[in-house]
């Protein structure tokens, strides 16, 4: 039988039909070995250990710093104290509804460390959507804040406040009771047992509930290690510090908190996004990566306000949560040329990773979230034949390795309709490699707007409108017609001082599209719904759009 010869530019192998990772494999631990995500990363990190007085945390609003020492003694005091009052059991889970803090990091490491699954949700979350999570998950225990506890119901270990004083005790001191070892024990927590279940964002239904494994977790932080740029010679490399704008609910903001931690690095924590406070952290804080979504590279490019502020610091950007168009990127460098925008494409059922671009020659490939990931392979098929594509067609994208999940919880319906029998992850995105093996996403399988005979990607049309100078954000949706089935409608975000008119928005785009593209509805908006990753609520605007009917737009 031939051997399959897989392409060394793109990494198709046109005999199975399978894209390869062309990047160089990393080794995972053995899977006979017990072993957490927090004890993985602690492990990496003591092999690296930075200076015991350098920050781990810092919280941005009250400029609170925890060193890396204080950082491991809290771990170890909690997990210490946590498990003498509790006697958790593995695979037991723990709800936590709380807004972004110091004391989330040491939660997740103690509660991890001792073989309990974090289950964190939005705190601003409605009592039923906590509820419908709450019986996804089914928690014997909850950590919340005075301000969120009330949402939660009744739960078999109760409701543990970690604001409250006992809580911070917890953290400060060791456990006084008999037989309680101190340190971080993994036991004999398997890899393969869940560590986490994260909630997907829910833009297309209801949100459900992605279960994680050690293995799924560890496989994350180990693949992606953003890589500093190379100090000129002589120059004194700055410490990584990191901006956490992400939530540590969030799957980007989960994986950054334990990647950051096992290599060193500070992290700098903001309870609540606010684009001049960051502006402001930046400046203060030195920090030299934010991870960010494409909504806020527009605004960096655009803004005003960022010429008051020194972010001379920054050296790289690392952009997910939907593609960034040329135009943004070109704009964005005219301010920031010393800073790379690293390009790449996860989702919470791939542990956060799939692709990304490394280096200035694949960054420079704009529109591309780059290439897979180490260790990853993927397939491109046909929505409606089934059949396996090569490159430069487009197809649902599938994927398959080391980070792809368990399934969702307490849904296996859903669960059946998204992993494959063989390990393969269908994404739901419409995607296409080209020739030399860079991952391009059209747009959300779902989110197409069928015009006629024709399918309409928003993404395209919404780079489009955001290249326009007075126009600061756009979301393009479906919006029903009898002739047509769907018709393009653009939400618009008009820049301050700006009168520019739905005519003189329809004419710019008509100009640069196939007929069949054109947007056909505008309606003129202070603000477009996005999720906490910098998603478009889509379905938000749908239902704006639907409620006014033929009310004109």
């Amino acid at each position: 039988m031939a051997a399959h010869s897989v392409d060394s530019r793109s990494g198709f192998c046109p005999q199975t039909k399978i894209y390869k990772s062309l990047r160089p494999p990393f080794s995972l631990p053995p899977l006979s070995q017990p072993l957490t995500v927090a004890g993985h990363a602690l492990s990496v990190l003591r092999s690296s250990l930075p200076p015991p007085n350098t920050a781990a945390l810092v919280d941005s609003d009250s400029g609170v710093t925890v060193s890396y020492a204080l950082f491991l003694r809290q771990i170890r005091n909690l997990t210490s104290n946590l498990r003498a009052l509790y006697s958790f059991s593995n695979s037991q889970v723990a709800f936590i509804l709380s807004p972004t803090s110091l004391q989330i990091p040491v939660l997740y490491f103690a509660l991890l460390s001792l073989g309990v699954i974090v289950s964190p949700a939005n705190p601003i979350s409605s009592e039923s959507e906590i509820a419908h999570q709450v019986s996804l998950c089914k928690p014997v225990i909850a950590f919340a804040t005075s301000s969120t506890a009330s949402k939660l119901p009744r739960l078999p270990l109760g409701t543990v406040l970690i604001d409250s004083p006992e809580f911070l005790s917890m953290m400060t001191e060791i456990s006084r009771l008999e037989g309680v070892n101190d340190g971080i024990v993994d036991g004999d927590i398997n890899q393969n047992a869940s560590a986490a279940i994260l909630y997907s964002s829910g833009t297309t239904g209801r949100v459900k509930g992605v279960l994680l494994s050690h293995r799924n977790l560890i496989s994350a932080i180990s693949g992606v290690q953003v890589l500093e740029k190379t100090p000129v010679e002589g120059e004194i490399e700055p410490h990584p510090v990191a901006l956490c704008l992400l939530p540590l609910f969030h799957v980007f903001g989960f994986f950054m908190l334990f990647r950051s931690i096992s290599e060193g690095n500070t992290l700098v924590l903001m309870r609540k996004f606010d684009f001049q406070r960051m502006l402001g952290a930046v400046e203060k804080y030195r920090v030299t990566y934010i991870p960010v979504s494409p909504p806020l590279v527009v605004a960096m490019a655009k803004s005003e306000l960022v010429a008051k502020y020194d972010l001379s610091s920054l050296q790289i950007l690392g952009c997910g949560g939907a593609p960034l168009g040329k135009e943004v990127i070109d704009k964005f460098h005219l301010r920031f040329p010393n800073v790379e925008i690293i390009q790449g494409y996860g989702l919470t059922e791939s542990s956060g990773a799939a692709s990304r671009t490394v280096g200035p020659e694949e960054c420079s490939n704009a529109g591309s979230v780059g290439c897979l990931s180490e260790n990853m392979e993927a397939k491109i098929v046909d929505p409606s034949s089934g059949e396996a594509l090569p490159p430069g067609h487009k197809g649902e994208l599938w994927l398959r390795g080391p980070g792809i999940m368990k399934g969702y919880v307490g849904d296996e319906r859903a669960t059946a309709e998204t992993l494959h029998p063989e390990g393969w992850l269908k994404t739901g995105d419409l995607c296409y490699f080209d020739s030399d093996g860079f991952l391009y996403i059209v747009d959300r399988l779902k989110e197409l707007i069928k015009y006629k005979a024709y399918q309409v990607p928003p993404a395209e049309l919404e780079h489009l409108l955001q290249s326009h100078p007075e126009i600061l954000d756009a979301a393009v949706i479906p919006y029903p017609d009898e002739e047509a089935g769907e018709i393009p409608l653009a939400y618009v975000v008009r820049k301050p001082e700006s009168n520019i008119s739905a005519t003189q928005v329809m004419d710019f785009i008509a100009k640069q599209v196939a007929p069949y593209k054109k947007i056909r509805r505008v309606s003129f908006v202070n603000t477009i719904p996005k999720s906490l990753a910098g998603k478009i609520l889509r379905r938000e605007l749908v239902q704006h759009a639907l409620s006014r009917g033929s009310s004109k737009l």
